[in-house]
C-alpha cells in the first residue's frame, strides 16, 4: 500500500526522517489485513488519525520527544505505543498488554515495521516487577480513569519522569481525583493540554503527571485494587 498524502504531511509536521513514512504505512497495511485486529478502527482512511495521528500528538511534549525508557500501558492493538517507537528509534518501548492475542497482534505489526526498539510484555502493569523505577514516560489511551493510570504508572517511572495519558472532555471530578492520588503516589499534576491531533478533533486532552518524590513502598498494590478500590475521592486536595 502506497502512503498517501495525509501520513506523508503526519510525518512532516514532527520532523520524522524517511523511514518512518514505510514504517507507519506498514502499521496501517497490518491492521487493514487482520479482520482480527483488536481494534474497531480498522481502515487506512480512518486509522492514519484515529491511531496514528492520535498517538504522535504526544510529541508536542518535550518530555516525549526526550524519553529514551517507554512503557505504554494497556497496549491494546498498540498505539500510542507502536507509532511513538517509530517516533523515537532510540527509544526501548515496551507495550504492556494483559491479553494474549493482543500481544500477539502487536508483535505482528511491530515486526511488519521493522521496529528493533519493541518490547511486548504480556502482564498487567502491577505485576511487571522489571519495570519498577526506571522508565522516563509511561503513556496510557482509553485505559482508565486518571487516578487509576496514576497508580498503574508510578512505581514504574522514575523520578522525574511523567506519565502522558489521552483523554477527551475534561472531567472536573476525574480531575480532583487524580490530584488525590497523585500526592499519594509522589506523582504532581503538571499539565493539562488541549491538543488537536487532526482536524475536526474536539476535547481532546493530554494529562501530564510527573513523579516527584518516590512513590511508597505498599505499591503497586495487588492487580485490580486500583481499580477495585481506586485511590483520589476521599483524598481530593481542598479547593
Amino acid at each position: 500500500m502506497k502512503p498517501n498524502k495525509e501520513l506523508v504531511s503526519l510525518t512532516e509536521r514532527y520532523g520524522l526522517p524517511a523511514v518512518s513514512l514505510a514504517q507507519l504505512n506498514s502499521l496501517l497495511e497490518s491492521l487493514s489485513a487482520d479482520p482480527h485486529a483488536p481494534t474497531t478502527v480498522r481502515t487506512p482512511a480512518e486509522a492514519i488519525n484515529t491511531h496514528l495521528a492520535d498517538s504522535l500528538v504526544a510529541l508536542e511534549l518535550d518530555d516525549v520527544q526526550t524519553a529514551t525508557r517507554v512503557a505504554d500501558l494497556g497496549a491494546g492493538a498498540g498505539f500510542p505505543g507502536l507509532p511513538l517507537a517509530v517516533a523515537l528509534p532510540a527509544a526501548e518501548v515496551v507495550l504492556i498488554e494483559s491479553v494474549a492475542r493482543k500481544c500477539a497482534f502487536i508483535e505482528t505489526a511491530a515486526d511488519a515495521a521493522e521496529l528493533t526498539n519493541v518490547e511486548v510484555v504480556a502482564d498487567r502493569a502491577e505485576s511487571w516487577s522489571a519495570g519498577i523505577g526506571t522508565r522516563d514516560l509511561v503513556t496510557a489511551r482509553a485505559l482508565a480513569p486518571l487516578a487509576v493510570l496514576a497508580e498503574y504508572a508510578a512505581p514504574l517511572l522514575r523520578e522525574g519522569g511523567v506519565l502522558v495519558a489521552w483523554k477527551g472532555r475534561r472531567d472536573t471530578a476525574e480531575d480532583l481525583d487524580a490530584a488525590g492520588a497523585a500526592e499519594q503516589l509522589g506523582l504532581a499534576v503538571e499539565e493539562i493540554r488541549p491538543v488537536k491531533p487532526y482536524r475536526g478533533v474536539e476535547h481532546r486532552h493530554l494529562h501530564v503527571l510527573r513523579k516527584v518524590r518516590p512513590t511508597p513502598d505498599r505499591f503497586p498494590r495487588r492487580p485490580g485494587m486500583a481499580r477495585k478500590r481506586p485511590l483520589g475521592a476521599k483524598n481530593r486536595p481542598a479547593l
